[in-house]
């Protein structure tokens, strides 16, 4: 292998698709391109329509990966958990098709990795996110640790997401630990369930500070995102403002709740 070569023998790159084969080439070809090589790549599929899965096959011949696929859609849960039950390897590094890696990443994932086969109670990294996580302490190499502060005075309700389905490394025993992702719920909320295991579980996960560095998110006209937000979160009148604020306050007790009364 050439010396301009990333090879992670140890590594798993999940990737879940649905109905979406275009992005999903652009991000293969974005790891080629990069010459990152993983140990194995596995495509978990959600139920794509006939025509997407015949796509999926010709991309199977050019990039060699597993493809996981079921008759129908069942759901984010369902597609991470499958996808995963195929991994072999010690570590995943797990991205959804609508993300592409950019040119720095790989000497960030070695990073990564060298510090998850160190520290034992590493179970995460992350490497993209919508927003910075609140409560960080400084741990190496650009990344800082995830601190969840459970004290009312820590009020930014962010702080529950330690846990993110962006782009991130993880020991491929994550299912022992943290239990499996809840099915047959919409995706926003399997993600949550997903965090506050975490969370109860006591997991401990970095976060890399200037995330924005390491990947695009990209949705194309002919391929737009599958997930949305309601637009009264997103709207700046002053009501729909002060409703949010509202919102955000009774979200923090609930997740408060969720955490310690182990609701789920």
């Amino acid at each position: 292998m050439d010396e301009d070569h990333f090879v992670f023998s140890d590594v798993t790159l999940l990737i879940t698709h649905y109905n979406r084969s275009r992005s999903l080439e652009r991000l293969l070809n974005a790891f080629r391109s990069l010459h990152i090589v993983f140990e194995d790549i596995v495509v978990s599929d959600d139920g794509s329509k006939p025509e997407t899965i015949d796509q999926l096959k010709k991309l199977q011949n050019l990039f060699n990966f597993r493809l996981i696929t079921t008759p129908v859609n069942k759901g984010l849960g369902n597609n991470i958990n499958k996808g995963q039950d195929a991994v072999t390897t010690a570590y995943t590094l797990y991205v959804q098709e609508d993300f592409e890696p950019k040119a720095v990443f790989a000497g960030h994932l070695r990073d990564a990795l060298q510090f998850m086969e160190v520290d034992k109670e590493l179970d995460l990294a992350r490497f993209y996110a919508y927003f910075t996580y609140p409560y960080l302490k400084p741990y190496g190499r650009g990344f800082s640790e995830m601190i969840f502060k459970p004290f009312p005075w820590a009020n930014n309700h962010l702080k529950f997401y330690v846990y993110s389905d962006h782009p991130h490394l993880r020991r491929s025993s994550f299912f022992q630990k943290f239990g499996r992702y809840p099915e047959g719920i919409k995706g926003d909320l399997t993600e949550y369930q997903m965090a506050i295991s975490f969370i109860q579980k006591k997991g401990k996960g970095i976060f890399y500070d200037n995330f924005t560095d390491l990947f695009y998110q990209k949705n194309s006209p002919d391929e737009p995102s599958t997930m949305g937000r309601s637009s009264w979160r997103e709207s700046k009148n002053i009501f729909a403002l002060a409703a949010r604020a509202a919102y955000l306050q009774f979200k923090l007790l609930k997740c408060t709740g969720d955490v310690f009364f182990k609701r789920y």
